[in-house]
């Protein structure tokens, strides 16, 4: 089966692009409905070294969703509707997907199946550092979101790989992300009385900015 690298490059390569790339368009190019392709697709903005304005509130609120589906047993992860049709436009998403090629091919190289375990057993972990990660995306502070993402995306990427290993590397990637969102949430709560406001504010024009239905 070709990895998810050679997939996306050969649909950078089609001679007639489309206008604009839905999340379903995504997901059916990958084949794929496990937990681990929604979280990479969720997290991989935000993960990227790119100014993804508008995108890690949105994310952050859909891997909540996800995650809290994971916990509870669900057989496949569900996103509403709207977020499904939610449209990336082609140069955007080419941008997006050729600057996360190299990286992934990076990890493929590094990833084969092994210490199982984790992977199908240690959902309930994994979860809970899922959506804590997601509620850190949420947050419209920069420093909250590219690790966080970062540790979403290496969780999702050993997921589908199978590879338990790169699992708990993303779990440890996502408690360095949490500990860095304490320290700056405790920093800005002791630095001004207006914290509260300042953060509703960005929280609102995160939402604005984000993906459009």
């Amino acid at each position: 089966m070709p990895r998810l690298s050679v997939k996306l490059q050969d649909w950078l390569a089609q001679a007639e692009p489309p206008e604009a790339v839905t999340l379903r368009d995504i997901l059916q190019l990958t084949g794929e409905s496990s937990w681990g392709m929604m979280l990479v697709l969720l997290s991989f903005p935000s993960a990227l070294p790119l100014p993804a304005p508008g995108y890690s509130t949105p994310f952050g609120l859909l891997i909540m969703l996800v995650a809290g589906q994971w916990l509870t047993g669900a057989a496949i992860p569900w996103l509403p509707e709207r977020f499904l049709r939610g449209r990336l436009s082609w140069a955007q998403f080419r941008q997006l997907v050729q600057a996360g090629i190299p990286w992934l091919q990076r990890l493929e190289r590094l990833t084969r199946p092994r210490w199982l375990g984790v992977t199908k057993r240690g959902h309930w972990l994994l979860g809970w550092l899922v959506g804590l990660m997601g509620l850190s995306m949420a947050i419209p502070i920069p420093g909250t979101n590219t690790i966080p993402a970062m540790g979403v995306f290496l969780i999702g990427f050993g997921l589908i790989e199978t590879d338990g290993m790169i699992c708990l590397a993303g779990a440890l990637v996502a408690l360095i992300g949490g500990t860095l969102t304490v320290s700056i949430l405790t920093a800005l709560w002791f630095g001004g009385t207006n914290f509260l406001e300042w953060l509703k504010m960005q929280l609102k024009t995160r939402l604005g900015g984000g993906m459009s239905g």
